[in-house]
């Protein structure tokens, strides 16, 4: 389906135009005309679908149509963390650009600067707040924060937000909001503390169910059995056999390392493996939830510009960080959750690019590994991964590729229908 077969306003066409989007995914396909309707929706999709236009498209041409306040605040999106929270600013700069609506972004950090221009938009009615529940929760405590005028209510990535443990700050903020209004939860799983918390803040919800997706055949998955103490060892065979001296020209055995994100599973262990390598003269830097915001920016901006070769990060990266060219990601301990996997080695193979994945797995980690290896078995067969899908590594090195994707990250290709900007169809506004 196409976006301008959708009852989107010309704006968020125009601006879709401009940024070369055209055919929807399957999720902004199902979702968007349930919110443009007016119906309360769960819409279980992962990271990666297209979630975060299903929601911001429909809610700026709702916003558009609606009779609404202009001097209050009017809708609130929720997110777990301030990368995800960031991300979605960039989004509705990009998708609102011709809108006349402004939002504002609250999430945590020490930037004073950054705290004065949350107040100022939460008080001077920013049409759209984004904010993560903490950072908001501190803000109504400060200072008489008018919710009144609140029309739209969403929260993104709403499973990890109770893993986190917002619950009681987002029934806080719940119990602040008009009760007329229009509440849309996207969550990448459907546990039942889900579908208590829709029971509690929604009205009969519309369901929209995504089949959770495996990860691109562009990552060639592999997996070590290793004995906990030997896991650094592995690390640094697998970097060891990345190393490019053809390109470099260097004697160094890890030179030429780019991009390589190492996630383990607790804080205490990413911290502890970043001195590690770096003892060993491997630029690593560590990525977790202790670092401050004004540093956690820096250590992506850097990782991103190429300056760190090694980012060893607890889960905070698994979800929402968009890095096109990482070639390897090593998972140091086996995640306990199936999609937590999926997440994680997503990271690479981005954008067309192939990519490798290796996991190392411990004894007390099998089971885990087993549930993971079910999980990505083929429907209908219950059995382990492939040869096609993971190949047990040898501890000879960390090599191989895959086949590219002619699909594209985030959107497909424009083809042009013959319209310039502001020749879209005239959308008229759903009735509810």
């Amino acid at each position: 389906m196409f976006f301008d077969e959708l009852a989107l306003s010309d704006d968020v066409l125009d601006a879709l135009w401009d940024m070369h989007f055209d055919v929807c995914t399957p999720v902004q396909e199902k979702t968007i005309p349930i919110i443009l309707e007016g119906h309360d929706v769960i819409s279980c999709a992962q990271t990666g679908t297209g979630k975060t236009a299903a929601y911001i498209l429909p809610l700026l041409t709702n916003l558009a149509y609606d009779d609404h306040d202009p001097d209050k605040l009017n809708a609130i999106i929720m997110a777990p963390t301030r990368e995800l929270a960031q991300q979605i600013d960039q989004q509705m700069e990009g998708f609102g650009f011709y809108v006349p609506f402004s939002s504002v972004a609250i999430y945590g950090g020490k930037d004073n600067g950054a705290w004065g221009t949350q107040v100022t938009g939460l008080q001077k009615g920013a049409d759209i707040v984004i904010a993560t529940p903490g950072r908001l929760l501190s803000q109504m405590n400060i200072y008489d924060v008018d919710f009144s005028g609140i029309k739209y209510f969403i929260l993104d990535e709403a499973d990890r937000m109770l893993d986190m443990g917002f619950y009681d700050d987002i029934m806080t903020i719940v119990r602040k909001l008009p009760k007329e209004r229009q509440t849309i939860m996207f969550s990448a799983t459907m546990p039942d503390k889900i579908r208590r918390l829709a029971k509690s803040i929604m009205h009969d919800p519309k369901e929209v169910q995504i089949a959770i997706s495996r990860p691109p055949e562009t990552i060639k998955q592999m997996h070590e059995y290793v004995d906990e103490g030997k896991k650094v060892e592995a690390v640094l065979s697998c970097l060891s056999a990345k190393r490019t001296e053809s390109e470099t020209g260097s004697n160094d055995s890890y030179s030429g390392l780019k991009k390589v994100i190492i996630f383990a599973g607790k804080k205490q262990r990413v911290k502890d493996l970043t001195r590690t390598l770096r003892s060993l003269s491997i630029d690593a830097r560590a990525m977790h939830s202790d670092l401050e915001q004004n540093e956690r920016d820096q250590v992506m901006l850097d990782f991103r510009n190429g300056k760190i070769d090694v980012l060893v990060a607890t889960d905070v990266v698994a979800r929402g960080i968009d890095v096109t060219d990482v070639p390897l990601v090593i998972n140091y301990d086996v995640p306990h959750d199936p999609e937590d996997y999926v997440h994680r080695i997503g990271r690479t193979a981005r954008a067309e690019n192939s990519g490798e994945a290796l996991t190392l797995i411990a004894p007390d980690d099998v089971h885990y590994w087993k549930r993971i290896e079910r999980f990505l078995a083929p429907k209908g067969h219950d059995k382990s991964l492939t040869s096609d899908e993971s190949s047990t590594r040898s501890g000879k090195g960390c090599s191989g590729g895959s086949r590219h994707s002619s699909r594209n990250r985030g959107g497909h290709p424009h083809r042009s229908k013959g319209r310039g900007r502001g020749g879209h169809r005239r959308a008229s506004k759903p009735q509810s």
